[in-house]
């Protein structure tokens, strides 16, 4: 019966944690086809609701770095259903907010509960199954979670469809909920005994300098890039980021060790993932927005069309094991930022008007190339990295990406605000299809950045398959 119960517990364990993920990933795309109906509930445009997703992301990014030790230093269970009620009642405040400034602070709200789910509720997997366990239930774990992205459209559509854009929020109480009280009968409690101390002065720098940054970003074509409030925001951003890196530089034990690259493959790979994450969270923010409001689809449409992108990356991750084997890291990802900037660059010429059958399939040519190269620069970024090392190389890895489509999403807005003042309707097509277009030169310098640093990305390919011969020989 112990035996039997301790199995049990396990399996809710598992279930938990994947209904936390599921959610928060659900969260992170659900939005995309909402924002034109959101723009017009509250009366501003859909370009301007870049904040929606930006602050989303700005809040895990800001997050991750002290998601470990606040599990470790106050108890994994303690934490993790915390995180949980943060990220429900976060969502309760999303969907009943009238005004923009609001709903992005709540979405900031939202982000940091979302932020802390991932490292916590992993750490609580693994102290739950031994090592030889692992593998398999982090490979049954992983299609779930990955199904939620793509999902997200989809579901945000049949909600816009049936109900109203505040229920793509209140869709997550049940799903919180549920989680909270599962998790308090079965969850166990960790707390370690002897926590490090924690950089408060990182922290600090961190979560008020990003903030103020994207802000400036988000705001500057509504605002004014001249206007005192974005330029004081944009100047103070800055400086505290700056001194962030020289604090992070000289400390002994950063919040985040950005020392960790000055080892050449993770700083250049790292560089490689912030544009190529850039670029397609872009082409995301946008090509919603454009279907929409240029070709009048419904939210619905928009989402069906948007989840063949995501077909093609899950076939990407299937066809790995098989495009590593025949052309090797480098290749596959030199080759997939060339048949995605191809494809984006494709997209800004033919437009929204083209045969819905033609974006589809550059859609699925952009999951499918795209993914190849975020993928495959996985099996690389971390090769020459210590395992001591190796928890704080990936989160400072995740941090940047989330950055990278904060920036990414913001940069592409104010652009698209400022051609679209100039267009005559939002039905014209040339600011969608410039912007894409723009999208377009982040992949084009990751495509660039490959081809440069193709030594370095070929030597730790090799590495790796050394690596690999030799893990072989010991098991």
């Amino acid at each position: 019966m112990i035996g039997s119960s301790f199995l049990h517990s396990r399996k809710v364990v598992c279930f938990i944690y994947i209904l936390a993920m599921f959610m928060a990933s659900l969260d992170g795309t659900i939005v995309y086809v909402a924002l034109p109906t959101i723009g017009e509930d509250l009366n501003v445009s859909s370009a301007d609701l870049s904040g929606v997703t930006v602050w989303y992301l700005v809040g895990v990014a800001a997050i991750l770095p002290i998601a470990g030790w606040l599990g470790d230093r106050f108890g994994s269970k303690k934490v993790f259903l915390s995180a949980l009620s943060i990220f429900t009642i976060a969502s309760i405040i999303c969907g009943l907010v009238q005004t923009v400034g609001l709903l992005n602070i709540a979405r900031f709200i939202q982000g940091l509960g979302g932020g802390m789910l991932a490292p916590i509720g992993m750490a609580m997997i693994f102290r739950t199954f031994s090592v030889e366990e692992r593998p398999k239930v982090s490979r049954s774990l992983v299609l779930p979670i990955a199904i939620a992205p793509a999902l997200g459209p989809i579901v945000g559509g049949l909600i816009l469809e049936i109900l109203s854009w505040q229920w793509i929020f209140f869709i997550n109480i049940p799903i919180g909920v549920i989680a909270i009280v599962i998790g308090m009968f079965y969850l166990t409690e960790h707390q370690e005994e002897n926590v490090g101390r924690m950089d408060w002065k990182g922290f600090v720098l961190i979560v008020v300098g990003y903030p103020l940054l994207m802000f400036s970003l988000t705001q500057g074509s509504s605002r004014g890039w001249t206007s005192i409030e974005i330029l004081g925001s944009a100047i103070c951003g800055l400086l505290l980021v700056s001194v962030f890196i020289l604090h992070a530089i000289n400390k002994e034990k950063p919040i985040m060790d950005v020392k960790l690259l000055s080892e050449p493959t993770f700083r250049k790979v790292s560089i490689l993932s912030f544009f190529a994450v850039s670029g397609l969270q872009s082409l995301l923010f946008i090509f919603p927005i454009m279907y929409q409001q240029a070709v009048g689809a419904t939210a619905l449409e928009s989402g069906i069309v948007v989840f063949i992108e995501a077909i093609g990356l899950m076939l990407a991750s299937r066809l790995m094991p098989f495009s590593l084997k025949k052309l090797g890291v480098y290749r596959v990802i030199l080759f997939g930022f060339l048949g995605a900037c191809i494809s984006f660059i494709l997209m800004s010429i033919v437009g929204p008007f083209a045969n819905p059958w033609v974006l589809r399939i550059l859609l699925f040519t952009i999951g499918l190339t795209l993914g190849h190269s975020v993928i495959a620069m996985q099996y690389t970024t971390f090769t020459n990295i210590t395992s001591q090392n190796m928890s704080k190389a990936t989160t400072l890895f995740n941090v940047q990406n989330r950055l990278g489509a904060a920036i990414g999403i913001s940069m592409i807005a104010s652009l698209l605000i400022t051609l679209q003042d100039e267009a005559e309707s939002i039905m014209d097509p040339n600011p969608y299809q410039i912007s894409i277009f723009i999208a377009a030169i982040f992949l084009a310098i990751s495509f660039i950045l490959t081809f440069k640093n193709r030594h370095i990305i070929k030597h730790s390919d090799k590495q790796t398959n050394r690596n690999s011969i030799k893990g072989e020989k010991a098991g």
